[in-house]
């Protein structure tokens, strides 16, 4: 694969799909972009849409409507199917429509001669990435989902507005769940290198408004407050989800929190969960594990769980 001649492919050209379409497009880091919808004339509509927005940007992928023949020679697959989130959801409570929709994707992929990488922003995030993980034939590194990524952004943004330092001086992961179990890192969190609790200590008129309640509320409800506003959230993950490819195509090594596979880092066997990762031409290339303390740990594990729970609803189905 040759940077800026990728060929990505997108499953679902819905609010999500043709947002990761514009980012990608954007980012300048693909020669062509591919839209694949089960509504007739949506990804030929969204593909032009893109395509109009291109003529502005400084490089012009190809911007089409396509079929799954196009998987076959793609170097990144999005999967961005199923429906939008309604007010009052979990992520969770989508599972039944979207595993029914994962059943023919997988089915149809596993007909083609795809073998690049397979990344999962369809909720529920870890669960839908379990499930294709099970019943698609790619090696672990190159099979993963955003996870917690989105979370961490979110995550960022609190601390930043809380304290005034810059996002980019921020260090700080939300890990887990893409949901309402996923758990802050608290003993992790840096600013400009130095700790959140050493920085409590030595300027509590900023950083002791900083507390583990507002970190958790505010990753978890961001997201919700976005889908009762105007219906889905759709502009942080298509962000977020073109940041993932470029680190790939890149091969950036670049650490991000996504859901990888876990086989005995942080105590989890045979799980897909929201971690930190090095992400690079090899996909996943290798997962970071964070110092978490007993309190993290067991926060995190109940996370894993919940996820547990959910892959076994989904493959009674």
């Amino acid at each position: 694969m040759v940077m800026d001649m990728a060929k990505v492919v997108i499953l679902g050209a819905g609010h999500v799909g043709s947002m990761c379409a514009l980012n990608l497009a954007r980012l300048g880091i693909c020669r062509e972009i591919v839209l694949i919808d089960i509504v007739e004339g949506k990804a030929d509509a969204q593909a032009k849409d893109v395509a109009d927005a291109t003529v502005f940007m400084d490089r012009m992928p190809i911007v089409r409507e396509g079929s799954y023949q196009d998987c076959d020679d793609a170097d990144i697959i999005v999967n961005a199917v199923g429906v939008s989130r309604k007010p009052g959801q979990t992520r969770l409570d989508m599972l039944d429509v979207t595993i029914d929709i994962m059943k023919d994707v997988t089915a149809r992929l596993n007909q083609t001669a795809f073998d690049g990488y397979f990344i999962s922003i369809s909720n529920p995030c870890d669960v839908v990435v379990n499930y294709a993980r099970e019943h698609m034939k790619l090696p672990k590194n190159r099979i993963f989902g955003t996870g917690t990524l989105l979370d961490t952004a979110r995550l960022r943004l609190t601390l930043h507005q809380l304290t005034g330092v810059s996002v980019n001086s921020i260090e700080c992961f939300a890990m887990g769940e893409h949901g309402d179990s996923s758990m802050v890192a608290m003993s992790q969190i840096t600013f400009m290198g130095k700790p959140l609790a050493q920085l409590q200590q030595e300027k509590p008129q900023i950083f002791g408004k900083v507390t583990y309640d507002i970190l958790l509320e505010r990753t978890h409800q961001l997201g919700m407050e976005i889908v009762i506003g105007k219906g889905s959230t759709e502009f942080g993950i298509g962000a977020a989800l073109a940041m993932v490819c470029k680190a790939v195509l890149h091969d950036e090594k670049r650490i991000l929190p996504v859901s990888a596979l876990l086989e005995g880092e942080y105590g989890q066997n045979g799980i897909m969960a929201g971690v930190p990762a090095i992400i690079g031409k090899d996909g996943v290339e290798e997962i970071i594990e964070l110092s978490l303390n007993e309190q993290e740990q067991k926060a995190f594990a109940a996370s894993c769980d919940v996820i547990r729970a959910y892959i076994a609803k989904a493959n009674a189905r």
